[in-house]
C-alpha cells in the first residue's frame, strides 16, 4: 500500500497541550527551520480531547494541524486510548487490580465500558482530523501491552480460548500433564485462576492468549480508524521491545533491547500499515550502535517492509546524552537498518510530571541550544539523503529466529540465573553486529525461510514437529542451521519430548545428548555424543573436560551445527563466522568498531553505511568504485577513507 510519507520523515512528538504558554507559533518556526517535516500529537491527553463523558474538544488537536500545514509540517495523529480520564477511571471494572488512577495503561482492554468510550473517542478524533490534507497517518494507541490484564471476563475467555483449541478436557490434561499434582480437571469450566500456577503449560497458554489480546485489541482500533481515514493514510504503532535495566539502576538507566514478552509484534503487526518502534540506548561513551541495530533488525524483519521509529532520544535522561556528533552517528544508524524516518521524544522538554527528566530537542527554557543545532543538521542531511535512498532495500540471508513462547518458558525453567531468554537472543545479534553480519530476526512461525541461507535459533526451548521437520528439510535443501543449548526440547505446549535430544533432529546434527549440568566458570553445559558430527568444540572442565561442547554435520545438501554451551563474546564471534563459511556467505572487509550496513537503492546500486562507534579515528578502504553520498566525493576501489570519532558516510556504487 502506497503511503503518503514520500521522503524521510524527521520529526517529534508535540503536546501543544502541555505547554506553559502559548508558543505554538515559535515552536513551528524553530520546527521548520530545523528540517523536521513530521509531528506525532494527541496519543497522551484523552482527559483534554473528552473533560467529560461525550463532551468533545479538539481545539487544541487541530490547532496545532492547521498551525503545522502554514509551515509544511505534516502530522501522526494519534488515538488517546492508553491514558484514560479521571471520570472513566472512576467506572466500575474499568481499572483493573489495586491500580489507581494516574498511572497510564492501568486499565483492563477488554473492557466494555472502556471499550465503549474508547471506540466514541476514536470515532470522534478521526471524523475531526482525518480531511486535512497533511494528516498523513494514525498512531494506534502507545506501547500497547497487555498490561497483566485479569479479570473474570478474561478468565471465562481464556477457557472458551482453550476449548475451542483442545476441544476435549482429556486432550487439555494431557497436553499440559495435569495429572501431576493433581492439577487435571474434569471440564473447562473447573480449570482455575492460572495466576501463579505451577504448571508452566497452563501458565505459559494464559500468556499466550493474553498476547492475542493485545493483537486483538489492536485490530479493534484499526477497524475504527480505516472505517473513518482517507485510503492514503497509514496505520501506525509505536511498539516497544523488553526493556535492559543497568544493574541497580532504575528506568532511566535502561535501554530498549530484546524482543517484547507481553506483546508478539509479529501477530500485532497485522493491525498497522506501517511497523512503527521506539527505540532508546545508552549515549555517550557507552553508545555502541547495538540497540539501534537489533531494534532495527526486528522492527523491518515483522514485515519485512520498511518502518519507522516513532520515538528515540535525542536529550532525555543524563545517561542517554549523547556526546557531540553521536545523534548524527544515530540517525544515519537507524536509516542504514531500513527506517523510512525518525522522530525524537519529545519535542520540548516537559515542566512537570514523571517524564519531566526525559528531556527533548529543546530543554525547559525553550530555546534553541546546541541539541537543537545538531537537530537542525541532521535535518539538512536527511533532505539531502531523501532522493538517493528512495526505495532503498535491505537483502539479508542470514536470519535470527525468536520465540515469544521460547520467553515465556524460560522463565519457569531458566537456564541459569543470568541468563534469560532475551539475554542469548542479544549475545548472537551482539556477535553478528559486531562481525558486520547483518540479519533479519524472524518468528519461529514465520512461513517463509526462503530469502535465507542460514537460520539461527538461540535457546528455541519449545517447537512443534511442523517446526521441527521444517529445520529438517531447510538443512536438507542446502540451508545452514545452528541451534543452541536447550533447543527443540519441548513441544509447543512446554510438554518435554520423550526421546532422545534435540527431539527430531539427532540425525540432522548426527549427536544427540540426556546429560547436562551448570558449571560456575561455564555456565550450562550439555554433554554432547557425536555419532556421525564432527566435534567443532570440547570443554576444558575438570570433570568434563574432553567431552563435546559443539558439533558440526553435513545433511543433505547443508550443514547442522549445535552449540551445548554459552561462549564468551569473541568465542562466539569467531564461531558464527565459521557457521556462516559453510552457508557460503563472505566473512566481513570492515571490523568492529567500524560497523557496515548495507542496502541496494532502488536503481540497483549498492550502498554501504559504514558507522564508527568509537572515539578515534579509523582509516578504511572504498570497497569499490564508490561516491559518498553527503561530500559528493568519488573514491576507486582500496582507496583509503577517514572516518573520525562518532564519524558516519554512506558510500554508493558507481558503475562504470
Amino acid at each position: 500500500m502506497e503511503h503518503a510519507t514520500e521522503g524521510l520523515i524527521f520529526g517529534a512528538a508535540y503536546y501543544e497541550e502541555y505547554l506553559p504558554d502559548d508558543r505554538l507559533e515559535r515552536d513551528m518556526e524553530l520546527m521548520a527551520e530545523a528540517g523536521i517535516n513530521t509531528i506525532r500529537i494527541a496519543e497522551s491527553t484523552w482527559s483534554v480531547e473528552e473533560p467529560r463523558p461525550g463532551e468533545y474538544d479538539f481545539s487544541h488537536v487541530t490547532r496545532v494541524i492547521e498551525k503545522a500545514a502554514e509551515y509544511g509540517i505534516r502530522v501522526i495523529v494519534g488515538t488517546p486510548t492508553y491514558a484514560i480520564p479521571a471520570w472513566l477511571a472512576a467506572m466500575d471494572g474499568t481499572i483493573q487490580g489495586e491500580n489507581r488512577f494516574g498511572a497510564r495503561q492501568n486499565f483492563d482492554i477488554t473492557n466494555p465500558t472502556y471499550l465503549k468510550y474508547a471506540k466514541q473517542i476514536i470515532r470522534e478524533l478521526v471524523k475531526a482530523t482525518s480531511a486535512y490534507p497533511n494528516v498523513i497517518g494514525y498512531q494506534l494507541d502507545n506501547e500497547t501491552k497487555h498490561y497483566g490484564v485479569h479479570s473474570p471476563q478474561v478468565l471465562e475467555s481464556f477457557r472458551e480460548w482453550l476449548r475451542a483449541r483442545f476441544e476435549k478436557i482429556e486432550k487439555l490434561n494431557a497436553a499440559f500433564g495435569l495429572n501431576h499434582w493433581s492439577n487435571s480437571v474434569a471440564s473447562f469450566e473447573e480449570l482455575p485462576d492460572p495466576t501463579g500456577a505451577v504448571n508452566p503449560s497452563y501458565a505459559c497458554a494464559f500468556e499466550e492468549f493474553r498476547r492475542e489480546l493485545v493483537e486483538k485489541f489492536l485490530k479493534w482500533q484499526s477497524g475504527i480508524v480505516s472505517s473513518l481515514k482517507r485510503a492514503d493514510q497509514f496505520l501506525t504503532h509505536n511498539f516497544d521491545q523488553d526493556w535492559h535495566p543497568r544493574p541497580g539502576g532504575g528506568l532511566q538507566e535502561g535501554w530498549s533491547d530484546g524482543i517484547q514478552p507481553d506483546a508478539n509484534w509479529f501477530t500485532c503487526a497485522r493491525a498497522v500499515t506501517l511497523m512503527g518502534t521506539d527505540i532508546y540506548c545508552p549515549g555517550g561513551e557507552e553508545l555502541t550502535g547495538r540497540e539501534i541495530a537489533f531494534g532495527g533488525d526486528l522492527a523491518r524483519s515483522v514485515k519485512r517492509a520498511p518502518y519507522l521509529v516513532l520515538e528515540s532520544q535525542s536529550q532525555s535522561f543524563p545517561g542517554w546524552l549523547p556526546l557531540p556528533g553521536q545523534l548524527r552517528l544515530m540517525a544515519i544508524s537507524h536509516i542504514a537498518s531500513g527506517a523510512l524516518g525518525l522522530m525524537y521524544w519529545p519535542w520540548l522538554s516537559l515542566h512537570n510530571g514523571i517524564e519531566s527528566y526525559w528531556k527533548g530537542i529543546l530543554s525547559q527554557d525553550g530555546e534553541p541550544g546546541e541539541t537543537y543545532q545538531e537537530i537542525k543538521a541532521i535535518g539538512a542531511v536527511f533532505r539531502r539523503l531523501s532522493p538517493a535512498l528512495a526505495g532503498m532495500r535491505k537483502e539479508n540471508r542470514i536470519a535470527l529466529v525468536v520465540s515469544p513462547e521460547a520467553l515465556h518458558a524460560l522463565r519457569h525453567f531458566p537456564t541459569d540465573p543470568d541468563l534469560g531468554y532475551n539475554d542469548l537472543v542479544r549475545e548472537f545479534h551482539t556477535a553478528l553486529y559486531e562481525l558486520n553480519l547483518e540479519c533479519d530476526i524472524i518468528y519461529d512461525r514465520e512461513p517463509d525461510w526462503s530469502p535465507y541461507r542460514v537460520l539461527l535459533f538461540p535457546q528455541l526451548y519449545c517447537a512443534s514437529e511442523a517446526l521441527i521437520a521444517r529445520v529438517r528439510d531447510f538443512v536438507a535443501a542446502g540451508g545452514t542451521v545452528l541451534a543452541s543449548f536447550r533447543s527443540f526440547f519441548a513441544d509447543e505446549n512446554l510438554k518435554i519430548y520423550h526421546d532422545r535430544q534435540p527431539h527430531g533432529l539427532t540425525d540432522v546434527f548426527g549427536m544427540h545428548y540426556s546429560r547436562f549440568t551448570r558449571d560456575r566458570e561455564s555456565g550450562w553445559m550439555e554433554l554432547l555424543e557425536p555419532e556421525q558430527a564432527a566435534v567443532a568444540g570440547r570443554y576444558r572442565d575438570k570433570y568434563w573436560g574432553g567431552i563435546a561442547a559443539a558439533t558440526r554435520q553435513r545433511f543433505g545438501k547443508g550443514h547442522a551445527w549445535y552449540l551445548g554451551t554459552r561462549l564468551e563474546r569473541e568465542d562466539l564471534k569467531n564461531f558464527l563466522l565459521r557457521v556462516c563459511e559453510t552457508a557460503g556467505i563472505d566473512p566481513p572487509v570492515y571490523r568492529w568498531p567500524v560497523v557496515c550496513r548495507r542496502a541496494v537503492a532502488a536503481d540497483g546500486c549498492r550502498l554501504w553505511f559504514l558507522l564508527n562507534y568509537s572515539p578515534e579515528d579509523h582509516q578504511i578502504k572504498s570497497p569499490t568504485n564508490t561516491r559518498e553520498l553527503l561530500s559528493g566525493v568519488s573514491f576507486g576501489v582500496s582507496k583509503p577513507i577517514t572516518l573520525t570519532d562518532w564519524d558516519a558516510v554512506i558510500l554508493k556504487e558507481e558503475l562504470p
